[in-house]
């Protein structure tokens, strides 16, 4: 719809980096550009097709209602809309040869948006090889049952039996949420038979946070009718996260658990998975050869327990999306886990945040981080690589990953050191949109590599922090002035560093144009400096910037 309603933005999407968006807006409003803008390049609308595919099967308002497409069918419509759109925009274009392109591009996008929207609306199609069913009556489908929108309380059996009783009859529903709502031995003992009727339609069960409240052998007694009356169905989707099982949650879940062989998405977030827990998830699940999805978030592993997970992992070839953040795992574990991640050829999102790897696991990260060639996002933050593991990771990063969207390296004590290894991973990564480098020590030394990294191309980046690096005025302007003409750029965050109150006023008046892309200076402390004999040496800040002027990255 953004794009439908605003051409020009599209052009900028498609040709990142072509043009500055105020001589982008004059030329599409008085028309003659001295460049053509259609067609497109093969690698533009590869480019296209891929950031479709991404929208189409993340999460909506539109899946909520009908569905979500699977990856193969999103990839399919995405390339479907692409051709459309672009044989209907170049016969326009061949109407008007002498043309520049800008009114081709505006049909292109208009058509794009509107076959996009049709294909959100229409929800996924039925699949012959019943991967994906999706039954429909006329022309709506119906698929998922959801309580989880009421009042978050304990329900009765009363009120279980009402609330289910669009289950208790013929349906299609495939994917049930009771999420949000607290289940008893009463209500568990009336949704089990109706779980029975329609556990073999089953395809995807949402059970997060369906035990809020009880005793433990009353929610250990819970979730094991739940297990039972659910063993045997073949399900792609399990949520099993915010019931704050332990060991003996997961051994409640066994019958389940043991009847998975084709799951593709597992979450077992704040789930109090201790290394015992997580040794039994390990013994439990039959085969994990499908799993796409698999996140540990916010639990108590510790070294043991990642390398529980770490088995699983092993045996995770498909693996895209995994997530193992603040689980307490330390240089042991975090070595295991890393190791295990090399046998995941198609991995995409990596989240390791907030543990405590060190250096040692951070390296060994390195070695196994060519591997991931589809990898789009990266989140490293608070794992304590300190110089030598942050060196590694970019080195290693700037020679894979080349479609890397997300680099998250926040809180890795990482110093001015390190800041040329980092800075050319950075400049390496094209399609980057966002990054993150904040409580960190980079200085004015690092800022300013950093900036010049960003300085060429980046068309689509679109939020850079670098709070709390001991910045002063010389490093923050270089890095306003690299970002601030970039189309589609909405957030600088350069707080909590050591800018001058005549830094500030500057700062903004490099933003003047578009305040809402700097961020807050509440917690700037213009006469902070450090003590060390590196902070004496730069402080002469109008030198350090000549001396790296004529940098190369």
């Amino acid at each position: 719809v953004w794009f439908y309603q605003r051409p020009v933005k599209l052009l900028l999407y498609l040709f990142p980096g072509c043009l500055d968006m105020d001589s982008t807006s004059q030329a599409y409003q008085h028309r003659p550009l001295t460049i053509k803008l259609w067609p497109p390049s093969q690698s533009t609308r590869l480019m296209l097709v891929e950031r479709m595919t991404k929208n189409l099967t993340t999460p909506s308002i539109f899946s909520r209602k009908y569905g979500l497409l699977s990856k193969e069918e999103a990839e399919e419509d995405a390339k479907h809309i692409e051709d459309v759109a672009f044989a209907t925009a170049t016969q326009h274009f061949e109407k008007e040869p002498d043309g520049d392109g800008s009114s081709a591009v505006q049909i292109y996008a208009k058509e794009s948006s509107k076959l996009m929207l049709e294909a959100l609306k229409r929800g996924p199609k039925v699949k012959e090889d019943g991967e994906l069913i999706t039954e429909k009556s006329g022309s709506t489908a119906e698929t998922v049952f959801d309580i989880s929108g009421g009042r978050r309380d304990f329900i009765s059996g009363e009120e279980t039996a009402e609330l289910l009783k669009p289950l208790t009859g013929p349906s299609s529903y495939n994917k049930i949420c009771f999420s949000n709502r607290s289940f008893g031995l009463d209500a568990a003992r009336v949704a089990e038979p109706i779980l029975l009727s329609v556990k073999d339609q089953l395809k995807e069960v949402d059970l997060s946070d369906f035990i809020a409240g009880r005793p433990e052998a009353e929610a250990l007694e819970v979730m094991t009718i739940f297990s039972s009356a659910l063993e045997g169905s073949v399900l792609r989707y399990l949520n099993l996260s915010n019931n704050a099982m332990g060991e003996k949650g997961v051994r409640a879940f066994r019958s389940l658990l043991k009847s998975q062989t084709s799951l593709e998405e597992l979450y077992l977030m704040n789930d109090g998975i201790s290394e015992e827990a997580a040794k039994a998830v390990s013994e439990l699940l039959p085969s994990t050869e499908k799993l796409r999805v698999l996140h540990f978030h916010n639990n108590m592993t510790g070294d043991e327990g990642a390398i529980a997970i770490a088995e699983i992992v092993k045996h995770s070839p498909a693996l895209e999306d995994f997530r193992c953040s603040s689980t307490r795992v330390g240089s042991d574990g975090g070595v295991a886990l890393v190791e295990a991640l090399g046998d995941c050829k198609h991995l995409r999102k990596l989240d390791l945040r907030d543990n405590m790897f060190g250096e040692e696991a951070g390296v060994a990260l390195s070695k196994v981080v060519p591997a991931f060639t589809d990898l789009t996002e990266i989140y490293l933050s608070y794992l304590n690589l300190e110089d030598d593991g942050a060196e590694a990771l970019a080195n290693a990063l700037k020679e894979s990953a080349p479609s890397l969207e997300i680099l998250d390296l926040a809180g890795n004590d990482i110093t001015a050191k390190a800041s040329a290894s980092v800075a050319a991973c950075i400049s390496s990564k094209q399609f980057l949109t966002k990054l993150n480098l904040s409580e960190n020590e980079l200085k004015d030394e690092g800022a300013v590599l950093i900036s010049k990294a960003l300085e060429g191309g980046h068309g689509q980046l679109i939020e850079v922090d670098l709070s709390t690096n001991s910045i002063t005025w010389s490093g923050a302007k270089l890095v306003a002035e690299a970002v601030v003409g970039k189309p589609g750029f909405k957030l600088l965050n350069i707080n909590a560093n050591f800018i001058s109150d005549e830094g500030i006023d500057e700062l903004k008046n490099i933003f003047k144009n578009s305040p809402d892309m700097l961020g807050p200076l509440d917690e700037n402390n213009p006469d902070g400096e450090d003590t060390d004999e590196e902070a004496e040496e730069d402080a002469d800040h109008d030198e350090l910037e000549s001396k790296l002027k004529g940098l190369d990255i």
